[in-house]
């Protein structure tokens, strides 16, 4: 019993000295860091987007059905979205050479 038992932790530990250790590799994303859009749902005629280096930003809004109501470059944290009109939009913003995409409430 005592041999079964030895070459039974001898296997295994050699099974589990054979596997190979690989490092995780840090996560590379495309997306926007620190990303930050409020109100949402938006009750006023202005929303805020804030990011990690607030550089100039391209906004583009889709309605429900993908069409363009709204494409605009804005240097500051407000965004305009005072002729949209009350539903769900689908929110697309680009900051250097990164896209993130958002889905928009307006009330």
């Amino acid at each position: 019993m005592k041999l079964f038992y030895t070459v039974l932790l001898l296997g295994f530990s050699m099974a589990t000295s054979a596997q190979e250790i690989v490092p995780l590799q840090p996560k590379i994303s495309n997306e926007i860091a620190d990303f930050k859009l409020y109100p949402n749902p938006a009750f006023d005629n202005v929303v805020y987007i804030t990011t990690k280096h607030n550089a100039p930003k391209t906004v583009v809004i889709y309605d429900i059905f993908g069409e363009v109501l709204l494409k605009s470059r804005i240097q500051n944290k407000a965004l305009s979205i005072a002729h949209l009109t009350a539903g769900v939009y689908v929110m697309k913003v680009t900051e250097r050479n990164k896209t993130i995409t958002r889905k928009l409430v307006v009330k």
